[in-house]
């Protein structure tokens, strides 16, 4: 099943500090059209204030058409496709990469459309040194400077398949494709990489972070308002 959300109001996928979540919402869906329990394996679990356009769950069931899922759901949630899948298969654990989207809105004024869409950043920013940092990216890098100290994460090496920045106008995209991502991982890297492209750190120093840093010399992390899991990509 393929589906997106805005996070703005969620507390995750799975719940956190009481918040409602996407999963509750969606289950509960299944739950009414096919009158039982019906348990969701997601490809990613987006912490609150994530996006998606592109998620992916698996359930163990009939296929359920999209039309009568998206009248039982709430306007932030949508499902856009709901197919038989191979016996066995898991949205999580077949899954060979990830793709996200960060975007970051880069002018003097503020944006009403994107403001929950986009993180606003109204100073200079020298995109070449940004593209210089996502170009750094790809291939095995050890990035434990780009996630919370207090993990569940045994391990830390993670391979990026492709990093680029994208210019739209005044949106700045940032668009990175993994096997796996640790938590709060991308909006580390782009909190660093902000901080790259606006002089206060160097290019050397942000590549430095690639070999195991720890957390405490990488940047801020950036809000998550901004993220979006895009797409997920199987055999």
């Amino acid at each position: 099943m393929l589906l997106e959300y805005d996070g703005s109001e969620f507390g995750g996928w799975a719940r956190q500090d009481g918040q409602r979540t996407v999963q509750e919402e969606v289950e509960k869906a299944f739950s009414t059209i096919l009158r039982e329990e019906v348990a969701l394996i997601v490809a990613g679990r987006t912490d609150r204030g994530v996006h998606a356009w592109g998620q992916v769950c698996s359930y163990e069931h009939e296929a359920v058409d999209p039309l009568r899922l998206n009248a039982l759901l709430p306007r932030d949630v949508a499902v856009l496709d709901c197919n038989p899948a191979p016996a066995g298969f898991s949205a999580r654990h077949d899954a060979i990469s990830r793709t996200y989207c960060y975007r970051v809105l880069h002018r003097r004024a503020r944006s009403v459309w994107h403001d929950k869409r986009a993180l606003w950043h109204g100073w200079e920013l020298d995109v070449d040194v940004l593209r210089d940092c996502a170009r750094a990216l790809p291939g095995v890098h050890d990035f434990t400077a780009f996630t919370p100290t207090d993990t569940y994460h045994t391990r830390f090496d993670r391979t990026v398949l492709a990093a680029e920045w994208r210019r739209e106008g005044d949106l700045l995209e940032f668009w990175i494709t993994a096997d796996t991502f640790m938590r709060q991982m991308n909006r580390i890297l782009v909190g660093t990489m902000l901080e790259v492209a606006g002089g206060r750190r160097s290019l050397q120093d942000f590549v430095a972070l690639l070999d195991g840093a720890p957390r405490s010399e990488a940047g801020g992390t950036a809000p998550p308002h901004g993220l979006a899991l895009a797409a997920v990509g199987y055999p």
